[in-house]
């Protein structure tokens, strides 16, 4: 990022912190909070055994479930069940964290980001985001509007309803013709055997519904059940968004059907005759178990120093801020932790504080610079950064 979207970047955190302000206050977010914090930390401490729940219930659901060992086997998964060369895909971190757009195009497959913000970034050649579920916040209506102009000849003027309106007829012609479409999921019941995917644009639901439907997760998304999974979406909407809901809840069973003839099961009827579900482990089996309890709101980037003063250079692909650098770690290794900006945190612990599961980030980002020093990795000239980001203070 450079100073100008920075800058942007600023303003629109502001902006959700006033519109979070209020809710996030309730005495019922926080009850909210403290459940879905025992749900997360029960479910780490059970995880391979939800991952063997998982297995057999979403093959009993009819959803042709894999676990994938790393990144590489999982985008192997997915081009495997691939019959089109042009695929829709929505916002996903573990899509981002797999690579999966590179790989396809390597294999001459066409990926069409559906989310309104990754498309923006996609016609911009952009690859990193400014915010979870705000990949676009660091860029202004007028350089928006200036893509869209540019990379889709649309005549429109500096209107935030014209590069929507622009935007969403070049998406939906693009994946007229597709037939799959690949999600990620914000929560997964092991024991239904069921996705939950939390969207506001819509354009989840629509790639629900073509002909096979791949969902890809980290193992970490992993709670025992339905009314778990509802929980942490809702927490994560709260202060992703500053909503109590969102428009949509997409909870993903198995392949479309009916039973309307005799009673005899059909699949097919409307939305996808196939399901994919992909769970990934990508380094998650060994990371700090403190690192997956993170539940994907983006809270702890609004209120970090140093993230509101260099950007997404602090942080690893779609993982932003200091759990993205720890996360990296694991499934990279230490020098991507190194690079990604583990000596730039200056170790405040806002990041916990505004977290509603308490993810104790600093802690963790602490203990990966004493493992990395030990092994000759230090970067004093990062520590010097870091004290002069703290000097500054942030701007929020």
């Amino acid at each position: 990022m450079n100073e100008s979207e920075i800058r942007q970047m600023r303003i629109s955190f502001s902006k959700l912190n006033e519109r979070r302000l209020e809710l996030l206050d309730r005495p019922e977010v926080a009850e909210l909070a403290d459940r879905v914090r025992g749900i997360r930390e029960s479910s780490l401490e059970n995880l391979q055994e939800l991952i063997s729940v998982a297995s057999e219930s979403f093959s009993e659901n009819g959803v042709e479930f894999h676990l994938a060992a790393d990144g590489d086997d999982a985008c192997r998964i997915i081009y495997e069940n691939l019959e089109d060369d042009t695929i829709a895909k929505s916002k996903s971190n573990t899509l981002s964290e797999i690579g999966l757009a590179d790989y396809l195009r390597r294999r001459g497959v066409e990926v069409i980001e559906t989310d309104l913000g990754d498309r923006i970034l996609q016609l911009a050649g952009i690859e990193k985001p400014a915010h979870p579920v705000g990949p676009a916040l660091h860029l202004g209506v007028s350089e928006i509007a200036a893509i869209v102009r540019d990379k889709l000849g649309a005549d429109i003027g500096d209107d935030p309803h014209e590069i929507m309106a622009a935007v969403r007829s070049d998406i939906l012609q693009s994946i007229a013709e597709c037939d799959a479409g690949i999600t990620g999921a914000n929560s997964v019941a092991a024991s239904d055997g069921s996705a939950i995917i939390v969207h506001n644009e819509g354009n989840v639901a629509r790639l629900s519904l073509m002909d096979t439907h791949i969902l890809v997760f980290g193992i970490d998304k992993l709670v025992p059940e339905v009314e778990d999974a509802i929980s942490v979406v809702k927490l994560e909407t709260a202060y992703a968004t500053g909503t109590r809901v969102p428009s949509y809840i997409n909870v993903i069973s198995g392949p479309s059907k009916t039973a309307d003839i005799e009673k005899m099961l059909l699949r097919g009827m409307y939305g996808a005759s196939r399901v994919i579900a992909v769970a990934v482990d990508n380094g998650r089996s060994t990371a700090y178990p403190e690192a997956l309890l993170c539940i994907g709101c983006g809270s702890c980037i609004v209120s970090c120093p140093v993230y509101n003063t260099v950007g997404n250079r602090f942080g690893y692909r779609g993982y932003l801020g200091g759990r993205g650098v720890v996360m990296s770690s694991f499934i990279e290794g230490r020098e991507a932790a190194a690079e990604s900006g583990l000596y730039m945190c200056t170790l405040c612990g806002l990041c916990t504080e505004k977290c509603p599961v308490e993810t104790p980030t600093a802690e963790m980002v602490e203990r990966l610079r004493g493992e990395c020093v030990a092994a000759g990795m230090g970067h004093p000239k990062h520590l010097r950064i870091a004290g002069r980001i703290l000097r500054r203070g942030s701007p929020l």
